[in-house]
């Protein structure tokens, strides 16, 4: 009988021995661990536990907004797409910048086709020409696409809303009183445009000679017919030299775009003729300034082009969302706050008149 008490008590302390050891408490005990559960990678746990809905989505899809110059590859619009790209960032927004290498129009419209086929959400176009880019402008809109232009308009029926730089009026003042001021009030002048169907600039002109009918009535437009540099700055170099050969009484020029004025420049300079003719016009502080500091060109009028581009982005986006609804006469356009807007028109503000006094507080 006591073989028999041995063994079972051998027995019983080796299947004590075979159980979970439970692990000391703080105070020295074991405590009774709970019963492990499956994990979803168990078979059971896979058998028994209900589907898992699915994770919403932290955000929704980014925007793509596609902004076009009218060509890519020369100062000004090099810095709007700065601008642009900054706006594009701040939004998080997946941003397309391209144009044509040419002031082309019909290359903007096969880009744009391209863009309304890969389902971009907007688009913001600096059209060559305001009345050819209608149809492609029209058929984005019946798509969905928001159409935004900047820079220069198209027909208003084609598009959502136009990021205006400055009003045309204070463009022509700015322009016309600068030469005003430094030529005198009865100047014989000339201009010279880029391309005769950039809407911008010929608004800009006709602006120009309406203020001069008004305020200085005893200058004189040697050539109603505007001299055209093609956005060639090569070809405005020739025009310009051309024009101070052709007109000996002339007092001042005015070139209108950002490649014209710095043609214009050379030609100036390289004939020694800026003591007798006033140049000036509108481009980029950076691309004018070796002829600000050296005499050639005293003042010359410009907005910031950088904040051209972030507007017109911060437009496109605005209006794309909802965030910019017709009948709004204020816009908060980011970093730029509050902007004027006429209806469908977000203007930028007043045009700058840029000096030896100021240009070196602009980097652009």
């Amino acid at each position: 009988m006591k073989q028999l008490l041995v063994i079972m008590t051998l027995i019983s302390m080796v299947l004590a021995g075979c159980g979970p050891q439970q692990p000391p408490n703080e105070a020295g005990s074991t405590t009774t661990q709970p019963p492990q559960v499956e994990t979803e990678a168990s078979p059971a746990a896979a058998d028994t536990q209900a589907p898992v809905a699915p994770a919403e989505e932290e955000s929704e899809a980014s925007l793509t907004v596609g902004v076009m110059p009218k060509l890519v590859g020369i100062d000004f619009f090099n810095a709007t797409e700065k601008g642009a790209k900054e706006a594009g960032a701040g939004f998080g927004v997946d941003l397309v910048y391209d144009g044509p290498a040419t002031n082309d129009v019909q290359k903007q419209i096969e880009m744009i086709e391209t863009w309304i086929s890969r389902g971009f959400d907007a688009i913001a176009v600096a059209p060559n020409d305001p009345d050819a880019i209608v149809p492609v402008l029209e058929d984005a809109r019946a798509e969905g696409i928001t159409v935004v232009t900047w820079d220069a308009d198209a027909a208003p029926s084609a598009r959502d809303y136009f990021a205006n730089q400055c009003t045309s009026a204070s463009v022509a003042k700015a322009l016309m009183d600068t030469l005003a001021r430094n030529a005198g009030d009865d100047a014989n002048y000339i201009i010279i445009t880029g391309s005769l169907t950039a809407a911008n600039q010929n608004i800009w002109m006709a602006e120009m000679e309406k203020y001069r009918q008004e305020r200085y009535p005893n200058m004189t437009n040697l050539s109603p017919e505007p001299k055209v540099s093609e956005e060639d700055q090569a070809l405005a170099t020739q025009v310009t030299t051309d024009v101070l050969k052709v007109y000996p009484d002339l007092d001042g020029i005015l070139a209108i775009t950002s490649v014209a004025l710095p043609g214009a420049a050379e030609a100036v300079r390289a004939a020694g003729a800026a003591d007798q003719v006033f140049l000036t016009g509108l481009a980029t502080p950076n691309v004018m300034r070796e002829y600000v500091k050296d005499g050639t060109v005293k003042e010359f009028v410009l907005w910031n082009a950088v904040d051209l581009g972030y507007l017109a982005v911060q437009v496109a986006v605005a209006a794309t969302t909802g965030e910019l609804a017709p009948g709004a006469e204020t816009f908060n356009a980011g970093r730029l706050g509050q902007v004027q807007v006429n209806g469908t028109e977000v203007v930028l503000g007043d045009p700058i008149i840029f000096s030896a006094d100021n240009i070196d507080n602009f980097d652009f």
